[in-house]
């Protein structure tokens, strides 16, 4: 266990050179946001592109898809290749969403890299490519068949265990944010019906975990988790290269994510409230010091 620091993070910023195009800086597939919760789909695409990629591509409903597009023009609507998806922020895969389903069926059957939140998380076991879950305590529990106030209590225990017994990269949302690396890879994972007491010794089994503490109280605001999304999404599509070398970068990716949304929301805030448009716009000078500092 770590506490994932601002050099840390800093190298884990690609930053584009002068024979890098649009393409080569890195593609971020979006599917997320829903006629019920549009917002989702426009703070996460913001957050992303702040962050830095070369071209985004959003493939979700048509009322979200109007927002995105007045608000960043520059978001590209058509399907084509992507190095990175970010699957399910504001989305529901049973409010009878079809389209959306299927498409995001069809992303996490194809192999890429995929950041899964709220509406993808119970669509994990589909994925084919190396994948990172963003639950909260609540999604978290859903997922592993257990009460919230049980992880909330222990969520380091139940982070741990969710990689094991998933087979994925946890970032487990909260006050301290906790990333962990599963012990087995993505394609491996583990039987749905193991027994508890295999699910905790598989669980001690050399993981990682990585815990950031960057963020102020006031982040505990609806659409923080969309902007993160947005953000890990974009990390994950610029580095790809490392994700299919190493089986723990995702996870170093999700603790850099956390920290860089931590450390945007106490500039946002400056020691009171503040929306996640102002967290989103506080992104490049953040990413920017990083850099500066490494």
């Amino acid at each position: 266990m770590s506490e994932w620091t601002a050099a840390d993070a800093a190298a884990h910023v690609r930053v584009p050179n002068a024979a890098d195009d649009k393409y080569s800086r890195g593609v971020l597939g979006v599917l997320t946001g829903s006629d019920q919760y549009p917002g989702a789909a426009v703070l996460g695409v913001e957050a992303a592109l702040r962050t830095g990629v070369g071209m985004l591509r959003y493939l979700g409903p048509e009322r979200p898809t109007d927002l995105v597009l007045h608000r960043r023009p520059e978001v590209v609507t058509v399907a084509g290749r992507v190095q990175a998806w970010l699957l399910g922020s504001g989305m529901d895969v049973a409010d009878g969403a079809s389209e959306s389903r299927d498409r995001m069926r069809a992303a996490l059957e194809s192999g890429v890299p995929g950041v899964l939140d709220a509406g993808a998380l119970e669509l994990l076991p589909l994925a084919t490519g190396p994948t990172i879950i963003t639950p909260h305590a609540g999604e978290l529990a859903r997922l592993l068949g257990v009460r919230r106030d049980e992880v909330a209590g222990d969520p380091e225990r139940w982070a741990r265990e969710a990689a094991a017994s998933l087979g994925t990269t946890v970032l487990l949302k909260g006050h301290t944010t906790r990333v962990v690396a599963p012990s087995v890879r993505a394609n491996q994972r583990l039987a749905p019906d193991l027994g508890a007491t295999s699910r905790a010794q598989t669980a001690g089994m050399a993981q990682t975990l990585y815990t950031v503490t960057a963020a102020p109280a006031w982040l505990a605001t609806a659409g923080a988790g969309d902007a993160l999304g947005g953000i890990l999404g974009a990390l994950v599509a610029t580095h790809a290269d490392l994700i299919e070398a190493d089986d723990h970068a995702l996870a170093r990716l999700g603790a850099t994510a956390a920290l860089i949304h931590g450390l945007a929301a106490t500039r946002a805030s400056a020691g009171g409230p503040f929306t996640v448009l102002d967290l989103a716009a506080a992104i490049p000078a953040i990413i920017a010091e990083l850099v500066a500092g490494r």
